[in-house]
């Protein structure tokens, strides 16, 4: 696919993809959806790759959600006009919704405002720049904030997802109140940004890939289960995962070796 929303760089085992509408606040649009679904679905299958870094094109947002201008325009409508045949845009932008158990990392910076969190909801480390805030306007124009906002409960206290959606366009979350409540883990200058999110990929890339899409396809499926059923079924991917006598590693020698860590 020729990709005219987004941009693709895979090198050194890791995909960086760009959201690339930054003269429309990287806001997504019907031909976005379609570029993702396609993306997520090649990374998944490309074993080359072994983490993700997306991020968005500098300017004033991370992502605004939809394009809504240009989805009133013929034939750009972002959802079926039959009700029954309509899908959630998460459907086709999130990675996990694609099956795609590839570790992502998420940028943000700038505005990440409510289809943004069809992306946020769905990385498995998330971390964003000082100038930062997160909200979801969609009551404020008189619409019912739902799909978000549900997938953000899994990532955010209740009280501060239902915050965030009631107040709309009144309150927004800073860098610091997100990093407290959990929704980021990282807070970093703007200027290192893309360049700390690149280090934890590379970080995540250097380890065996089958044992990082195994632990993010694991705790993931694990919250559709009860605790009991997550826990084996997350017994099995183990015996799947870590099989007796063909590890990609040599555990022992790893054990053995004197290494530095960071601590956050």
């Amino acid at each position: 696919m020729q990709f005219e929303t987004i941009l693709v760089d895979k090198a050194d085992h890791v995909a960086t993809v760009t959201i690339n509408r930054p003269e429309a606040l990287n806001s997504f649009t019907k031909r976005m959806l379609e570029e993702f679904e396609f993306l997520w679905k090649d990374i998944g299958a490309d074993d080359d790759i072994h983490a993700v870094v997306l991020r968005a094109a500098p300017g004033r947002a991370f992502s605004t959600g939809v394009d809504v201008k240009l989805s009133r325009e013929p034939g750009e409508a972002i959802m079926h006009e039959n009700i029954w045949t309509a899908r959630d845009p998460g459907d086709f932008l999130g990675p996990k919704a694609a099956r795609c158990w590839k570790p992502v990392i998420t940028a943000v910076h700038g505005m990440a405002a409510g289809g943004a969190f069809y992306w946020i909801n769905e990385s498995d480390i998330i971390i964003c720049s000082d100038d930062a805030t997160f909200f979801d306007p969609h009551v404020t124009y008189g619409m019912t904030a739902a799909l978000e906002p549900i997938g953000a409960t899994y990532r955010m206290p209740l009280g501060d997802v239902l915050r965030m959606a009631l107040l709309g366009n009144d309150e927004r979350i800073g860098a610091e109140t997100a990093r407290r409540i959990g929704l980021v883990s990282e807070v970093v200058p703007l200027d290192r940004l893309w360049a700390r999110a690149d280090e934890l990929a590379r970080i995540i890339a250097a380890k065996p890939p089958a044992a990082t899409q195994g632990t993010v396809r694991a705790i993931w499926e694990s919250l559709d289960q009860t605790r009991a059923g997550a826990l084996q079924t997350g017994l099995k991917y183990c015996f799947v995962g870590n099989p007796i006598g063909t590890a990609q590693v040599d555990r022992f020698a790893i054990m053995a070796q004197a290494k530095k860590y960071e601590v956050r």
